[in-house]
């Protein structure tokens, strides 16, 4: 990986596409220092340091951020509200014939969910923006802090109209800037900014980590969090690689005096299919019964018990349907994202059949069968990982900063792949030597 950078770097073009991600990525981590109006940033200072380490969902929404969430900065939303337009797209092209049309159409039809899901990013950004001063005026956003009440001391119409216009706007520049990395610099702009936003908070999490510790002036939880760190990236980067080939043989064509066909290729089926998604899918839907709860009044029944079993990370009941849900989801979000049958009969359509499967519906229900068994070890693994925050609570008092959990190992692990991958694709290109020497 050193190696590609080191030639990208001595590559002119590439050079300047890297030298441009880094400038837009400097802009990106300035702008999440930046508060909004309205905000008392001595009070927030003050929060951030008595609040305790799990936020829940804003724990989540925070490291997505960069850590500018529970700062109310201009980038406080960061790209959250773009990822969960993508995901809503996707979601809805499955069950929309329109969307699915467009999905169909190629390049034009991609440009115009492009710009969908910028009009929905804008529309989430203002409803999240509004829960978010709502919940920093109500002294929610800080669980324990004397001084929650008074981070938003003005709480006039007009203050709280501006501070979401300015949360808005700031999301709105976050998703420019992320265009501007896939347009002209490397990689997916938005992934390098998530990716950027996550290792952000890894060397205040490890630091926080030592001073805690107890065994050697907290050197020995600091050298093993490391280790365990390294483990799990050796592990995530094995099994996001780990893909079932299924051959392909594409029978021979005679048109005129020129044959077609006769190749044989596979279809990559990855292991975690799913990626990501299911995590951020499970940790939201388990967040919205606290949430009500916070916000309920009275000391009803329900409430007692959601409070009691749903809001702390290491119970036996919040661990066990935190599993659950991630292998729902990831079982979910494999069949709307997978069609084995649209698989099957495009290979139909052009000559294409799997040796020792008929074509059509047998090769459909080969693919559903494959598809399912490869993607139990998978959900099993994705549920594995994204618990270690919990272990790591027992053995660190880490709790949701542990910086080597589930859903950033996943996120930065995938993306420094991808990103890796596109820059030695671009060098192939620029260096092709040939077949003959």
């Amino acid at each position: 990986m050193l190696t590609a950078f080191a030639r990208a770097f001595r590559t002119p073009d590439l050079r300047k596409k890297l030298l441009f991600t880094l400038g837009i990525i400097v802009v990106y981590r300035v702008g999440t220092h930046v508060p909004i109006p309205g905000v008392n940033y001595k009070a927030v200072q003050q929060c951030m340091d008595e609040a305790s380490a799990n936020q829940g969902l804003f724990g989540l929404v925070n490291m997505f951020s960069g850590g500018a969430l529970l700062q109310i900065t201009i980038f406080a939303l960061g790209i959250m509200p773009y990822i969960t337009a993508s995901i809503i797209l996707q979601l809805l092209t499955v069950v929309i014939p329109r969307l699915e049309a467009l999905k169909k159409e190629g390049q034009a039809g991609t440009a115009k969910i492009t710009q969908y899901t910028r009009y929905l990013t804008v529309a989430l950004a203002i409803l999240q923006g509004t829960g978010l001063v709502a919940t920093a005026r109500s002294g929610a956003l800080f669980n324990g802090c004397q001084v929650a009440g008074s981070i938003v001391p003005n709480q006039a119409i007009f203050t709280t109209i501006t501070m979401v216009i300015c949360m808005t706007a700031g999301t709105a520049v976050v998703m420019w800037l992320g265009e501007l990395i896939t347009d002209r610099g490397i990689g997916n702009g938005m992934s390098i900014l998530m990716f950027i936003s996550i290792a952000a908070t890894f060397p205040s999490a490890l630091w926080a980590i030592k001073k805690q510790g107890t065994l050697a002036g907290g050197w020995i939880e600091f050298g093993t969090v490391i280790l365990v760190g390294l483990v799990m990236v050796g592990l995530v980067v094995f099994v996001e690689q780990a893909q079932r080939r299924i051959p392909v043989q594409y029978a021979k064509r005679m048109i005129g005096r020129r044959s077609y066909g006769g190749t044989s290729t596979y279809i990559p089926l990855k292991v975690n299919q799913a990626g990501v998604i299911p995590v951020i899918f499970a940790s939201s839907l388990l967040y919205i019964p606290a949430l009500v709860a916070q916000f309920a009044g009275g000391n009803s029944g329900w409430k007692t018990w959601v409070e009691q079993n749903l809001t702390k990370g290491s119970h036996p009941i919040y661990i066990t349907l935190y599993f659950l849900l991630i292998v729902f989801f990831a079982f979910f979000y494999v069949a709307i994202s997978f069609n084995p049958e649209e698989v099957a009969d495009n290979m139909k359509k052009y000559g294409g059949f799997i040796p020792g499967i008929r074509a059509g519906r047998p090769t459909a229900e080969y693919l559903s069968y494959v598809l399912n068994r490869i993607t139990w070890p998978g959900s099993l693994y994705l549920g594995l990982i994204a618990l270690v925050p919990t272990m790591a609570l027992v053995g660190f008092n880490a709790s949701n900063n542990f910086p080597f959990g589930g859903t950033s190992i996943l996120i930065i692990v995938g993306v420094g792949l991808e990103t890796v991958k596109q820059i030695e694709s671009q060098l192939q290109q620029r260096n092709y030597e040939g077949f003959l020497r």
